[in-house]
């Protein structure tokens, strides 16, 4: 079996680039066939996985965090759909800031139990979401899940925080968030049709079960039922804001009245006063969106997984 390794060097704060010695030796301990290729930029993996694919992979393995994965993710959709036939499976070793699309999929956190995971190859089937509007009129696909609204404007300042890394850097990024965003949208979400109207905080779509490095958008949530599990919670005081935090860390904050928990395989929200901040994976949808458009694809690609 061909294993394609596809690094982003500077995931993590350049936890990317450290990374590939320990990768080489453990890969090579375990005397797995691969080569290893480096993104130069972005959009870059989307490319290198599609070559991949090319060049007879059987399993194209993304280094880096969600984002990482969310390009080799889009690239080995964009063969499936213009082949219509089978494509590598989804392997991912882990050293972002999140890793939520990995801690979803069941792929364990440290480089020699993700190694072992690769060199084990229990394959496993699953969903693929894919999202029309903001910035990707053409749509773009998601593994973990998208989120408007608050926990999106989470991950924009956390990107920005160079110096902390992490869940902590998640957590510093929610408290300052609060001060920043506490005005919600008034939105219009259609799901299992029907239509709701609330100033929307925050709107989770999940695939996955983790966002944010260690808030449980969707505790219970399966990569393989055919169903997205929505989180909704209404505009609050910003106090009330601060309480919530530890329910999402739990995963008990469909016990809280702002909080909506619903499931569907297909969501539409529209922004029908203000804008929606979006992002997918991570990575940005829109800053001011207006119409998002999510469905989910039943079992679509393989993943490496330690689950059974």
């Amino acid at each position: 079996m061909k294993y394609r390794i596809v690094v982003n060097p500077t995931a993590g704060n350049g936890a990317g680039e450290s990374a590939i010695p320990t990768i080489e030796k453990q890969l090579r301990a375990l005397q797995l066939n691969f080569d290893l290729v480096r993104t130069e930029r972005r959009s870059h993996a989307i490319e290198l996985a599609q070559q991949a694919t090319a060049d007879g992979a059987d399993v194209v393995v993304a280094v880096g965090g969600d984002g990482t994965a969310n390009e080799v993710l889009n690239g080995l959709m964009a063969v499936r759909v213009a082949n219509s036939g089978r494509v590598p499976a989804l392997g991912i070793l882990s050293v972002g800031r999140g890793n939520d699309f990995a801690f979803g999929m069941g792929i364990p956190h440290g480089l020699e139990a993700g190694c072992q995971t690769l060199a084990q190859a229990n394959r496993r089937a699953i969903d693929v979401g894919h999202v029309v509007g903001g910035d990707f009129p053409e749509g773009r696909y998601f593994g973990n899940g998208v989120g408007i609204g608050f926990d999106a404007v989470v991950g924009f300042v956390a990107a920005r925080q160079k110096r902390l890394r992490g869940f902590l850097s998640y957590i510093v990024a929610t408290l300052k968030t609060t001060f920043l965003y506490y005005k919600a949208p008034l939105v219009s979400i259609e799901y299992n049709g029907q239509s709701q109207q609330m100033h929307a905080l925050m709107v989770s779509i999940m695939n996955g079960r983790r966002m944010g490095g260690g808030f449980l958008m969707a505790p219970q949530g399966i990569t393989n039922d055919g169903e997205l599990d929505l989180c909704l919670v209404r505009q609050v005081p910003r106090l009330r804001i601060f309480g919530l935090v530890p329910h999402f860390m739990k995963g008990t904050q469909a016990t809280q009245e702002p909080v909506i928990a619903a499931r569907s395989h297909q969501v539409t929200v529209t922004a029908l006063q203000g804008t929606l901040p979006a992002h997918a994976d991570g990575e940005t949808l829109c800053v001011e969106g207006q119409r998002l458009e999510m469905a989910l694809l039943p079992r679509q690609i393989d993943i490496i997984t330690a689950e059974r």
